[in-house]
């Protein structure tokens, strides 16, 4: 879970990076809400992997069905169709 500090916490900009790479999550907060989150790099890279990962499945998931259901094309075929259409 993330830790919260108010938002007068950042203005020691030293103090409060070094919390961020401690915690790896702070959620800093303005009137008792939450208003962002600052993540370290270590966190920031595994989120940014993690979403990687889960569009590239999404993506694979939804070609195995359009094969499945025939709604395709090889490579020889999609490639004479558009140098067709474009002239090339």
């Amino acid at each position: 879970m993330a830790m919260c500090v108010p938002v007068r916490d950042m203005k020691n900009t030293a103090d409060f990076a070094a919390l961020v790479e401690q915690e790896g999550d702070v959620a800093v907060t303005k009137n008792g809400y939450s208003a962002f989150h600052c993540l370290s790099e270590s966190e920031y890279r595994i989120l940014h992997e993690e979403s990687a990962k889960a569009k590239l499945l999404s993506r694979m998931m939804l070609a195995e069905e359009e094969a499945a259901a025939g709604r395709y094309a090889d490579f020889d075929d999609f490639a004479q169709t558009i140098r067709a259409e474009y002239g090339l």
